[in-house]
């Protein structure tokens, strides 16, 4: 019995260990953001512009082939038609006395179809095609831009939950700590050693200071995975958690400053795309000088009508629309004559032109100075990872002295507790040293138009 409980017991263990196994998912940086973009609202929200783009493209390419073909139906009661003079059914017509016989009503029906082709309209409909086209492009790359701000902020996302268990790791180490220099408290204080109260009250503040502390930074871990839960929802409720466990500095080194301006001036995506919409404007205006030329179009038309209580006249001079089947084909030229309104409508797009010039100049200065941040911030904060770790390797041969001396009785409890809270201090600050310089040097290179794939691939 006991031997059947045993193995039932096994089985239940490694069932909940399998689920929980597919239910926690470690996932890289590479795919956490990709995830997060397949899941962002605002991401789905701009792609529409690309795709309304795309749309124009289409509808300037359907211009090519009939773009004028509509379809009409009449249908109507009708009377018959009567004649006094007993007439021949195809020769009604000549009856001065005929009349409408409303004693016999029928249907009229009649369908009608026209189309028109452009022959030659001075390449107006290429050239159309061919600015909507630069326009998909401009958009592109806008969308680019949104898409690559959007990455930044996952990568800083992803870093702060590595960022977060890293803190909570050194909280748990700097509470084992406390809680053995307590215990060391407790039993000099039961032996009758002779014991400042000061620094017994020195520790207790630090201890309670410490519990606010990993209140904060349990919080913010509570946070963090409510954030993480809702950027990589998914139907199948899976946990993830960062595959990277311990936050280090990226090996990037920092380079000069002229390097990434050059770099934002021939890579960043709002000057491409606000060059190739200065094209794609250009191109309209061809196309607006284009299609204020006169044109040469092909059109038709077929008619088919009928109405069976009303007989047809076979003669070619008499009109007979009720009972009818005719095509016509023939050439028009279409000229707009509307010369101002045809004139303030290139210059309203020779002013949009201007506009463009003068956004792009604009865009030049605020990147220059969105890159001359981001550097200045990706500066001060690698000096502060390697200060921090020159003081954090001090600190803790300072700790290591003063630890050493409590334990053989010759040190102070206040001296072990300052060396402690600096350790503790300086520990938490490295980690959030290492978060803001590899955050920082994300931004910069997004600032410099440098992917962050190539980020992560020196890394």
């Amino acid at each position: 019995m006991k031997k059947i409980f045993s193995i039932f017991f096994f089985f239940i263990l490694v069932s909940v260990q399998a689920v929980h196994a597919q239910d926690t998912l470690e996932i890289s940086l590479r795919d956490f953001i990709d995830l997060g973009l397949g899941n962002s609202g605002q991401i789905k929200y701009d792609k529409t512009s690309v795709d309304l783009a795309e749309n124009r493209v289409s509808l300037a390419k359907d211009q090519r082939i009939l773009p004028s073909l509509n379809f009409r139906s009449e249908h109507a009661l009708v009377p018959g038609v009567s004649s006094p003079g007993n007439f021949p059914e195809e020769q009604i017509y000549l009856d001065p006395n005929a009349k409408n016989d409303w004693d016999k009503v029928g249907v009229f029906n009649r369908l009608r179809i026209t189309g028109v082709q452009p022959v030659f309209t001075w390449g107006s409909i290429n050239k159309a095609i061919s600015a909507a086209e630069e326009a998909v492009k401009a958009t592109e790359f806008e969308f680019q831009a949104k898409k690559e701000d959007m990455e930044v902020r996952l990568f800083e996302l992803y870093y702060s939950y590595v960022l977060a268990l890293e803190i909570e790791r050194l909280l748990k180490d700097a509470e084992d700590k406390i809680n053995q220099i307590e215990n060391s408290l407790d039993d000099a204080q039961e032996e009758g050693d002779d014991i400042d109260e000061t620094d017994v009250y020195k520790f207790k503040v630090f201890k309670a200071q410490f519990g606010i502390q990993k209140a904060e930074v349990d919080e913010s871990l509570v946070f963090v995975k409510q954030t993480w839960e809702y950027i990589l929802r998914n139907e199948d409720g899976t946990i993830y958690i960062p595959s990277i466990r311990y936050l280090d500095p990226l090996r990037t080194k920092l380079s000069g400053l002229d390097h990434y301006q050059n770099s934002a001036f021939l890579n960043r995506y709002e000057l491409r795309g606000i060059t190739t919409g200065k094209e794609a404007l250009m191109k309209y205006i061809d196309y607006q000088k284009a299609s204020n030329l006169p044109g040469l179009y092909l059109g038709f038309t077929t008619t088919f009508a009928s109405t069976p209580i009303r007989p047809r006249q076979p003669n070619p001079f008499i009109s007979t629309p009720e009972n009818t089947f005719n095509t016509a084909f023939g050439v028009t030229i279409r000229q707009n004559l509307n010369f101002f309104q045809a004139k303030t409508q290139l210059d309203r797009v020779k002013i949009e032109l201007r506009k463009m010039d003068y956004l792009s100049e604009a865009a030049k200065d605020g990147i220059l100075l969105e890159v001359n941040q981001a550097y200045q911030k990706a500066a001060v904060a690698e000096v502060k990872v390697e200060k921090t770790d020159e003081a954090l390797l001090t600190t803790k041969q300072w700790l290591r002295m003063e630890q050493q001396d409590y334990d053989f009785g010759i040190g102070e409890v206040k001296d072990l507790i300052d060396a402690m809270k600096m350790e503790l201090e300086l520990r938490l600050k490295e980690k959030e040293s290492i978060f803001e310089f590899n955050t920082s040097m994300a931004k910069l290179n997004n600032a410099a138009g440098i992917p962050l794939e190539l980020l992560q691939k020196n890394n």
